[in-house]
């Protein structure tokens, strides 16, 4: 199984509004095989709590203008692992002590990484 192109569309969505907000290291996996429900993982990285949430305001905001339906989101008060599950695609927004210390990549090891396109920044020079 791969990914369909909603799902693959709402990345594009969801990576380009982490990326408006500063979010590191964002990767994204195919989970289709093995999860029956979810299509995508994405997962992104802030810098501190408030980092954290405004990235996942950012990216839950964004995929609603595009007209997705959020299913669950948890973890915003803490701010250090909020998940926005939108069905095909599921965001996790991490702080990045917690991103090392939960290691998705290496739970979800043997799904393939899905490339991110995202917008080239101007310099600010």
């Amino acid at each position: 199984m791969t990914a369909t192109d909603h799902a693959l569309e709402l990345l594009r969505i969801a990576a380009a509004a982490a990326d408006s907000k500063q979010a590191d290291d964002l990767v994204a996996l195919d989970v289709s095989g093995p999860l029956p429900l979810t299509d995508v993982f994405l997962l992104a990285t802030g810098r501190n709590e408030r980092n954290v949430v405004a990235i996942a305001g950012e990216i839950e905001d964004k995929l609603i203008e595009n007209g997705a339906k959020p299913l669950r989101r948890e973890g915003r008060a803490e701010g250090r692992w909020i998940l926005l599950d939108f069905g095909d695609l599921v965001v996790h927004v991490f702080h990045e002590e917690d991103r090392m210390y939960y290691s998705l990549e290496r739970l979800w090891k043997d799904c393939p990484v899905i490339p991110i396109d995202l917008p080239v920044h101007e310099s600010a020079d």
